[in-house]
């Protein structure tokens, strides 16, 4: 029982770690295009961005993955989703990565601001265009104040994967609560936990490691 347990966790496992690298992949670079528009000299593009992170970081996650899947069926007619396993993971990376990216700009901003104006005018004494100074000196500065931060929503989107379960996706949670429904056992559940302490050790440990390796910024 214990072998059968730990193999179908393991494939729930799987789809977690598929959601959460295509979620990063996909959010953290439209997260820092969204901090970087939140900045812009135009405020109408200021005050949209502002407008969707604010509704988007204002509403749960849980909510937005049940209007993203099942809206487009009941507005159109037909579920885009195809309404198997890979369209509900798609699905759920799509809710994911819209919902992260709105929190990654907002540490993004945080992170660019955070950086001393002094940096970017020495950058133009020397003749660096704005692009030259922000990849060069800007980002490299906000990287190392922003990791911190960022490890708290990356560690947290771990956890989150377990929504898709919302939508019937198999991920790691679906796979340990179908044992206490079809064979009144609640063991697995607490099994469950082991993995997910398991992937946020590893994580934290990797973070723990960045973050020493960037600290010649001090």
């Amino acid at each position: 029982m214990f072998g059968s347990v730990t193999i179908q966790l393991m494939q729930g496992l799987w789809t977690t770690f598929r959601i959460f690298i295509l979620t990063l992949l996909f959010s953290l670079p439209l997260g820092l295009l969204l901090g970087i528009a939140s900045r812009s000299k135009l405020r109408l593009v200021r005050t949209i961005i502002e407008v969707f992170v604010w509704i988007i970081r204002g509403t749960p996650l849980m909510l937005q993955l049940i209007i993203i899947f099942y809206g487009p069926g009941l507005w159109l007619g037909h579920n885009i989703w195809s309404g198997n396993e890979a369209g509900r993971i798609t699905a759920t990376v799509v809710a994911f990565t819209i919902n992260y990216s709105c929190y990654f700009s907002v540490i993004f901003r945080g992170g660019i601001e955070g950086v001393p104006i002094g940096q970017s005018e020495a950058g133009q004494v020397l003749g660096m265009t704005k692009w030259e100074i922000f990849w060069n000196i800007t980002l490299l500065q906000m990287i190392k104040r922003i990791v911190p931060p960022m490890s708290n929503e990356i560690i947290t989107l771990v956890k989150d994967t377990s929504l898709a379960r919302i939508i019937a996706a198999y991920e790691l949670t679906f796979s340990g609560y179908s044992f206490m429904k079809s064979a009144g056992i609640t063991w697995p559940l607490f099994y469950t936990g082991v993995f997910y302490l398991l992937f946020v050790g590893i994580l934290t440990l990797i973070f723990n490691h960045i973050e020493k390796k960037l600290a010649y910024f001090k």
